[in-house]
């Protein structure tokens, strides 16, 4: 009975193994943690969206509070991270295997018939790793880490994070890059929002123009809406 579950366990390791390292498999975790970090942006646009609210941050900070301390919130965002490694990866990789597979005449041939921003996915990609890069030093670290301010609401002390942000985005140099790293990821979204769902077989012509539709509306207001904050605080704060 016992090498009977040994031997089960390892041919289900082993097909899992096969199938991710195959072209398709490494598309479909493509697609799969593309579509995981679709839902992170939503989500961590809306608490960007607190420094907005013009209340001397206490909002933000409450909400930086809560990501920072929440057991559960902390081990879905070291999954995250885990994920943003994995899909990087994989894009080189299938970006290699299939420039290797087509050969150069190939590549070009392809290149007439695709978008720029599906030509060029890996540099996106890579545009988009600088930018987290550069991101977490400044504000995760800090956060976890670093010596901040604290302030009180209702009674409880907190870190300030806010003042550190609204630091930050006075400083031009910071913004010009947020908001050049912001374009990238609106055409990274714009090519891999609708990719995402046609890998999965998540596709019909029936509600192909809606994904599409969805897909493209998606991946110029959110990046939009990112860069619209430090825009706004570095000529309005």
């Amino acid at each position: 009975m016992v090498n009977s579950i040994n031997t089960a366990q390892y041919y289900t390791m082993k097909w899992f193994l096969d199938l991710f390292s195959s072209s398709l498999g490494k598309k479909l975790l493509m697609s799969l943690t593309g579509i995981f970090l679709i839902l992170f942006l939503t989500v961590h646009l809306a608490g960007n969206l607190q420094l907005l609210k013009g209340d001397g941050g206490k909002s933000f900070n409450i909400y930086a509070e809560f990501m920072g301390t929440n057991p559960l919130i902390q081990f879905v965002s070291k999954g995250n991270f885990a994920l943003i490694l994995v899909h990087i990866i994989w894009a080189i990789m299938l970006t290699i295997k299939n420039r290797e597979s087509r050969g150069a005449k190939g590549y070009a041939i392809t290149n007439k018939k695709s978008t720029w921003a599906s030509r060029n996915m890996a540099f996106l990609g890579f545009l988009i790793l600088i930018f987290i890069v550069i991101h977490i030093q400044n504000f995760y670290y800090k956060a976890h880490f670093g010596t901040l301010p604290m302030q009180v609401y209702d009674g409880t002390e907190i870190k300030d994070l806010y003042t550190e942000v609204a630091f930050i985005f006075s400083q031009w140099w910071y913004v010009a890059i947020y908001t050049v790293c912001m374009i990238g990821l609106a055409f990274h979204l714009w090519h891999g929002f609708t990719s995402a769902f046609q890998t999965l077989g998540l596709n019909h012509m029936k509600y192909n123009p809606v994904i599409s539709f969805i897909g493209k509306a998606y991946a110029v207001i959110v990046p939009a809406l990112f860069a619209y904050i430090p825009v706004k605080m570095f000529f309005f704060s």
